[in-house]
């Protein structure tokens, strides 16, 4: 049994392959998928995906919201986890300067004003990737 994994944003095909396990943050809570999870249809938050390979090393990527979805198992036993998300970025290719200037413009825009939405949702977002980034 495999756990086969594609995660797509608009641009490009992030990751395709397979992956021992998937983890990754719902707008419920945090998840983990393993070959033979069941059917399951999530909206993911802005948070790191981390994929575990096969040969133990982890990939990480930055997802700025979308959707998971786990299929059923297929004839071979072979489970498939689909990622779509609005903005997906591996570890390897953060700018680290460029989210740390992100961060500081969004916790400078919300000094200023504590309940702009933008300033909140940019500095999530650059969280995310210095996150990621950091976990390479």
């Amino acid at each position: 049994m495999a756990l086969e994994v594609e995660l797509v944003s608009p641009e490009r095909i992030a990751y395709s392959g397979e992956a021992r396990m998937v983890i990754c943050r719902t707008t419920t809570g945090d998840i983990a998928f393993l070959p033979g999870h069941i059917p399951f249809i999530g909206v993911l938050a802005t948070h790191p995906v981390r994929l575990q390979l096969e040969d133990g090393s982890e990939k990480v990527i930055a997802v700025h919201q979308g959707f998971v979805e786990v299929s059923p198992p297929d004839e071979q036993g072979n489970t498939r986890v689909t990622i779509l998300s609005d903005v997906a970025e591996m570890a390897a290719d953060i700018d680290v300067d460029r989210a740390r200037t992100a961060k500081e413009r969004a916790e400078e825009a919300l000094r200023a004003d504590s309940e702009d939405p933008e300033a909140k949702a940019a500095l999530v977002r650059a969280e995310v990737r210095l996150t990621a980034a950091e976990a390479a």
